[in-house]
């Protein structure tokens, strides 16, 4: 008796110690870092890709407002540092939305699951304008670029609509509109086959770029302004023109079946016989390219102007 209480109780302490060693080793794995970044989409225009970035290799699954994201589930990182997935999110709706993400690493002995902190962006919606009387509406004004420092930076902070640039800042032209001859559709890369900005004294185009700011959308073209090689340096006014060129929409065209009264000698008389036949009829007309340009007609003191620094 007293050896079968023996063996017993050796028994239960090894299975005590076994027991003890599990809890040790799970409450050493480390949780990874996960952060998401991006996600700058137009609805239905523009893709957002979503880029997560982890401490170690795994495996990443996005969300969108809580939803999982088609094609996105399970993506894994590059295998070595940094450890980045990425997700082609191309989202329909515009407006507000959460994106979330779980990570799963690849070594689960030692690192557990990790969820990044929700990023909150804005899906844009292209901006229009309100009338649609001609052909191609635009709306022109420039901007003086964030970013610049000292003696040069906006008298507020951020991007300011202005007129008047000191030399050395970045100008920024903001550019939206619509097409009258689709509807009033707000112009987009579906419907623009090219965009830029012409500037006196410059070689080349300016190309703009259409692009999800805070939750809306247009397009901006950039002029670098300065003393440095190939920057703009002119003093006084900046003359410019807006060239927005959209693409021809060809006309849909369906086969039907259509029907016709025929005379026929049948058996030396004349009837009449009613025949089926195919013809093709236009559902919807063709829309050709149209070019829109803007060239500002405002009074000497209301247009763009570049002016030296003032000398202290």
């Amino acid at each position: 008796m007293k050896r079968f209480m023996s063996f017993f109780a050796a028994g239960a302490l090894a299975l005590s110690g076994v027991a003890m060693v599990g809890v040790t080793a799970a409450s050493a794995a480390t949780t990874p870092t996960i952060t998401l970044t991006g996600g700058s989409a137009v609805a239905g225009i523009t893709p957002g890709p979503i880029t997560a970035t982890t401490s170690v290799a795994g495996s990443v699954s996005f969300t969108a407002g809580g939803t999982p994201i088609s094609g996105c589930t399970g993506v894994a990182t590059s295998t070595t540092s940094p450890f980045v997935a990425i997700c082609a999110w191309a989202p329909t709706t515009a407006g507000p939305v959460a994106l979330g993400a779980t990570f799963t690493p690849t070594d689960t002995t030692n690192y557990s699951t990790a969820t990044a902190p929700t990023l909150n962006v804005i899906v844009g919606a292209p901006v229009q304008t309100a009338s649609i009387n001609h052909p191609v509406m635009l709306y022109v004004d420039t901007i003086v670029a964030s970013g610049a420092t000292g003696a040069i930076a906006p008298a507020y902070g951020g991007c300011q609509i202005t007129n008047e640039f000191l030399l050395g800042q970045t100008i920024v032209f903001r550019v939206y509109g619509n097409d009258a001859d689709l509807n009033g559709a707000a112009l987009t890369p579906l419907n623009v086959s090219s965009a830029t900005v012409t500037v006196s004294g410059v070689s080349a185009p300016i190309p703009l770029a259409f692009g999800n700011h805070g939750g809306v959308a247009f397009w901006t073209g950039v002029l670098k302004t300065g003393t440095g090689a190939g920057l703009y340096s002119t003093l006084g006014i900046i003359n410019y023109k807006v060239t927005m060129n959209t693409i021809a929409v060809p006309a849909v065209v369906k086969k039907v079946t259509a029907y016709r009264i025929v005379k026929r000698n049948v058996h030396g008389k004349i009837v009449r016989v009613r025949v089926a036949y195919k013809k093709t009829i236009t559902v919807t007309k063709a829309v050709p390219g149209a070019t829109g340009t803007f060239v500002s007609s405002f009074s000497p003191k209301s247009v763009a102007t570049l002016n030296a620094l003032p000398t202290v």
